[in-house]
């Protein structure tokens, strides 16, 4: 470990892969990172390969946004899964990597708003939320599962302004 004088670019997480070219993950160009690890194995879930928690591998942050620095035609970075939240740090780090290029950040979580927005909730996802521009929140359900919303897989999940919300202290939906 690197005490308190380590660069958080230096700092590890585990991911699943990325896609350095996406536009299915949010509007626009997006540089996707896939997280390892989620305790809601959802059926149907289209990353599976992602809920093992030691699997994928392990890389520095600054390899992931140096990536994401390399491409000028990205809109933005989507933070996806597995669970972004359960590696809020490294999630957080990224995303203020992001902004820092001028790029917009959507994040992906099983979990929903009211979770991990609560008054109790984990101050490093309070953290995380505030360096995010949209959450799509809400596990997947198979049984609502649709094609009709645009970067949703059921219709349980929702698109989310997390700075209005933030700031309105109630939930405003993004609107696309």
């Amino acid at each position: 470990m690197c005490g308190t004088t380590c660069d958080p670019l230096d700092t590890l997480v585990r991911i699943s892969g990325t896609m350095p070219e996406s536009i299915v993950d949010g509007p626009g160009w997006r540089y996707a990172v896939f997280f390892q690890g989620c305790r809601l194995r959802c059926p149907g879930c289209h990353n599976p390969q992602t809920h093992d928690p030691d699997g994928g591998r392990v890389v520095p942050i600054a390899e992931l946004t140096g990536e994401m620095g390399r491409n000028p035609l990205l809109q933005g970075v989507t933070l996806s899964g597995g669970e972004p939240f359960l590696q809020p740090n490294a999630a957080a780090e990224i995303a203020k990597a992001a902004r820092r290029m001028s790029l917009d950040v959507w994040c992906y979580t099983g979990m929903t708003w009211e979770a991990v927005s609560a008054p109790d909730a984990p101050p490093e996802w309070r953290e995380l939320l505030g360096h995010i521009d949209v959450l799509a929140d809400g596990p997947f359900l198979l049984e609502q599962r649709t094609l009709e919303l645009m970067w949703r897989g059921s219709a349980n999940q929702r698109l989310i302004d997390v700075a209005k919300s933030l700031r309105s202290g109630v939930l405003v939906d993004y609107i696309i």
